[in-house]
């Protein structure tokens, strides 16, 4: 590797040391620093701390609050996925790092990237993943319609990497497993267990992958993690309702963020989270919102009716919704 290689390199893992290690002073803070681009600091002209805050609900736990007022079709701001994978049916056709969609595509066995940035910012997982053969792993989640296991693959890639710790998303709210549900995910865990040894993954390096470390990790990326569906346009021209209709192929893979996870469900909600070009989230204002409310957005589609909503985020998100529409009956 060349030393400008190995330069850029350096850079992709230190910026991900960076936003890991943010989850380990997520609690201490009152509030948390990300990305605004509706805002500039006068001082340095960087962008400054977005207007939000992290605090204890009275009944939901914990949830996102305004800190000043936030107009209708600002965006409150934007969030880098902690992990990322795309489907397995649009994998020959997205960017295999940023999940943007590709120009061209290929169904050779190489995966492909947008650009070289995308491609060095993979090294963080892929220098890992390549050394070993996921047919049976991919196969199975194939099969099983399942998604969710390969984020877990891929953040389990990073832990060996050196760049994740292996805690470093346990700051999310898991969802209830019941045993039938544990024992579902055993063959998961043990095709994934034994892609890293038959790859001659050392002990050392895979001795946090234990089998209760591996439902842990799926529990929560079953409650938070957020299907990627492009809307692409610019996003300064998108003030769409929670229920605006997205084409089915828009949906290129799934992720897993940090703030964005703290946001609490509403059927009718005042924030909005969508994907323009790529896995970046951007959070938007659907209406004015005043200093100290709360920022919620929909899990669903929320055009469905009463009954579907609420089994829904019955069965998927382990919750009833008492939110003003569910409680009117709407």
């Amino acid at each position: 590797m060349s030393a400008l290689a190995l330069g850029r390199s350096s850079r992709w893992v230190s910026r991900f040391k960076t936003l890991y290690s943010q989850t380990k002073l997520f609690l201490a803070s009152s509030s948390f620093s990300t990305t605004s681009i509706a805002d500039k600091d006068e001082d340095t002209g960087r962008p400054a701390p977005p207007p939000i805050r992290v605090s204890l609900t009275e009944s939901a736990g914990r949830g996102v609050f305004a800190t000043r007022r936030i107009g209708a079709g600002d965006l409150i701001h934007t969030a880098k996925p902690l992990v990322a994978h795309p489907s397995l049916s649009t994998i020959h056709r997205v960017c295999y790092f940023c999940l943007r969609k590709l120009q061209t595509t290929s169904r050779t066995p190489v995966v492909q990237y947008c650009n070289k940035e995308c491609e060095e910012q993979s090294k963080v997982f892929y220098d890992v993943e390549r050394r070993a053969n996921w047919s049976a792993y991919d196969d199975y989640c194939r099969i099983q319609g399942l998604k969710y296991p390969l984020l877990v693959k891929r953040l389990a890639c990073m832990v060996i990497s050196g760049v994740a710790a292996a805690d470093n998303i346990d700051i999310l709210q898991p969802t209830n497993l019941s045993l039938p549900m544990i024992s579902e995910m055993e063959e998961g865990f043990g095709l994934l267990r034994s892609a890293f040894i038959k790859a001659n993954t050392t002990n050392e390096q895979i001795a946090f992958l234990s089998k209760t470390w591996y439902t842990s990790v799926l529990a929560r990326i079953r409650i938070n993690a957020f299907r990627i569906e492009l809307v692409g346009g610019l996003y300064e021209d998108l003030l769409s309702s929670a229920a605006a209709s997205i084409e089915a192929e828009a949906a290129v893979g799934n992720a897993v963020y940090m703030l964005p996870s703290f946001y609490n469900h509403d059927c009718d909600p005042n924030a909005h989270i969508l994907w323009i070009e790529n896995a970046d989230a951007r959070l938007k204002a659907l209406r004015d919102v005043e200093a100290g409310e709360e920022l919620r957005i929909c899990y669903i589609d929320a055009s469905m009716d009463h009954d579907a909503r609420q089994t829904l985020l019955s069965q998927g998100f382990g919750f009833q919704c008492n939110c003003l529409r569910c409680v009117s009956g709407d």
